[in-house]
């Protein structure tokens, strides 16, 4: 294969703690020497593709994560009696904290990020304007957290539309796109299905089922797809980053051997 990469995009899916492994799989791939020339992101991958965006220092974003404590996750959530159980405000506060009023013309890596217009049940992309106020709208996830207001729509997760955005991805600009999808794991690894499920896992159950199968719709386009084996985190991980980020690193090595032959045939048929 040449030393010259095909222009590489990278789509991080959305699933809350489980898209720590976002942060390994870019160590690994920037550890490789294969370039990240843009990012799609939806919810959490708007996040840390956001971040890295931000200045390309992947160690910082780490960094960033591993600082978050107890004190600091509970403090994001206050109560709200409108369209969400929790208010937004704190949450745009972190994320103000550490990419200030960035906006997306300023940003090291071209990005894109996901939302969904929960009034008109269109995705939407974000792509100019303040980055942490469409860091805000990717992650609101609804009911939780009230929906954000930007640019005339009531924007919620991305992850309702976009769970894995393949497509902006190759929309910016990428001749291959690596895909990461954090929802393909969450029953491969339940060996014994329990004989009663209660309210909350049936709800729980049915709402993953319908990620899982708009996930691998999503990811049909893709030219390389990373699932790492990352089950069914809890919140709990956003205190205690470590595991989640050594897992997205592990499978990422895991499956470099690949990517690699699969690169390369790319490149046989570019030339």
């Amino acid at each position: 294969m040449s030393s010259n990469y095909p222009k590489i995009g990278l789509a991080l899916g959305s699933g809350g703690p489980r898209g720590l492994a976002h942060i390994g799989i870019i160590k690994v791939l920037l550890e490789e020497g294969i370039p990240i020339d843009y990012i799609a992101g939806a919810s959490i991958g708007a996040m840390i593709g956001g971040f890295y965006a931000l200045n390309n220092d992947i160690a910082w974003v780490e960094n960033v994560l591993l600082s978050n404590d107890w004190k600091k996750i509970i403090s994001l959530f206050t109560p709200a009696f409108g369209q969400g159980l929790v208010g937004g405000d704190n949450v745009l506060r972190y994320l103000e904290a550490h990419v200030g009023k960035t906006t997306f013309d300023q940003l090291k890596t071209p990005l894109a990020i996901m939302a969904t217009d929960i009034e008109h049940g269109e995705a939407v992309v974000i792509k100019k304007g303040r980055l942490a106020t469409a860091i805000r709208a990717s992650t609101s996830i609804p009911v939780l957290f009230e929906p954000a207001r930007r640019d005339g729509h009531t924007l919620a997760d991305a992850g309702l539309s976009v769970p894995v955005p393949v497509d902006e991805a190759r929309a910016m600009g990428a001749d291959f796109v690596i895909a990461v999808n954090l929802d393909a794991d969450y029953f491969r690894g339940r060996k014994h299905a329990k004989s009663t499920l209660g309210l909350y896992e049936i709800a729980d159950n049915s709402i993953m089922t319908l990620r899982q199968y708009l996930a691998r719709a999503n990811t049909r386009t893709a030219d390389f797809v990373i699932e790492p084996h990352v089950g069914k985190a809890e919140w709990v991980e956003f205190a205690d980053a470590k595991r989640g980020i050594k897992e997205g690193e592990r499978f990422m090595r895991r499956k470099l051997p690949e990517l690699r032959r699969v690169l390369q045939q790319y490149d046989k048929r570019t030339c």
